[in-house]
């Protein structure tokens, strides 16, 4: 068996993609997955040092790994409408150079926040301590993601919504990138079209059988939200739209890359289908 490291965060979209492949309800062929349970910033982080074979990873850090690090098409996850919310006391007015509480440096809504709000004062925790941070008055607000977006204390409200920022600086009609999937370079390419090919297929099984593998989740405590509100989530992050890049979604990280090279972030844009697996030797091996 060739085992493969498949770091993912164990907010419930992640868990919902990567564990119909766990769970053994997917064929994969010679491979062993061994599954590693990060938060997304320590993914990050982790992938910029090639830590791990196959990992989770914020879109707004990829043009920093794409050297070593291709994109996989598959276990993507978008707003649109809705995303991370920047949220504070009802009974706090915000500074412009107000001290907030984001996910991680390298996070998507990061990179976003910081474009908009340049003279706000950063500060990096874990996103489940975001919350309470902001309620206990600790710093003056903080970005929520993942599930916390969908229940939060009633002291607090939303000053501004991520996705109204990314509207303002992308324009209409383009859903908001968030985060997705990076595979090693090093890796041969056969193996590497193989794992992706396994990955489509477990976020497609994942979707045909979501009841099933939401009561299997649930029932061994794999994630932290249930029933109406699990459901309610991975329709917004772990649905048909995730098992592979649409153009629309394409166009919508080119979009990303080129904003964040305007506002210096990158040092030169990028254009998506550039950074993914190619297809066609997959097509030539066959033929």
């Amino acid at each position: 068996m060739k085992k493969i490291q498949l770091a993912h965060s164990p907010d419930a979209d992640d868990i919902f993609m990567y564990y119909a492949i766990k769970f053994g309800w997917v064929e994969t062929k010679d491979y062993e997955f061994d599954n590693i349970g990060l938060d997304i910033e320590t993914l990050n982080v982790e992938a910029m040092k090639g830590t791990y074979d196959v990992s989770a990873i914020s879109f707004g850090m990829y043009p920093f790994i794409k050297d070593e690090y291709a994109m996989l098409r598959t276990a993507v996850s978008f707003g649109d409408g809705y995303g991370p919310k920047l949220i504070k006391r009802k009974d706090k007015t915000l500074k412009r150079n107000f001290k907030v509480a984001l996910s991680g440096k390298y996070t998507t809504n990061a990179l976003l926040f910081r474009i908009y709000y340049p003279e706000a004062r950063p500060v990096y925790m874990d996103f489940l301590e975001i919350e309470q941070a902001v309620v206990s008055g600790e710093v003056d607000a903080g970005v929520l993601i993942h599930e916390s977006i969908l229940d939060y204390d009633e002291s607090l409200e939303v000053e501004k919504e991520i996705w109204d920022i990314w509207v303002e600086l992308a324009g209409e009609g383009l859903p908001l990138p968030l985060g997705g999937m990076a595979i090693r370079r090093s890796l041969p390419l056969n193996r590497a079209i193989e794992i992706e090919n396994i990955l489509i297929d477990g976020v497609k099984v994942a979707n045909d059988r979501k009841e099933e593998l939401c009561t299997k989740l649930e029932a061994d405590s794999l994630v932290r939200i249930s029933d109406k509100m699990l459901t309610q989530y991975l329709d917004m992050y772990a649905s048909d739209e995730s098992v592979e890049l649409s153009e629309l979604q394409l166009k919508a990280l080119d979009k990303l890359y080129e904003i964040g090279f305007e506002k210096g972030v990158f040092t030169e844009p990028i254009k998506t289908e550039d950074y993914l697996i190619p297809k066609e030797y997959e097509a030539l091996r066959n033929s």
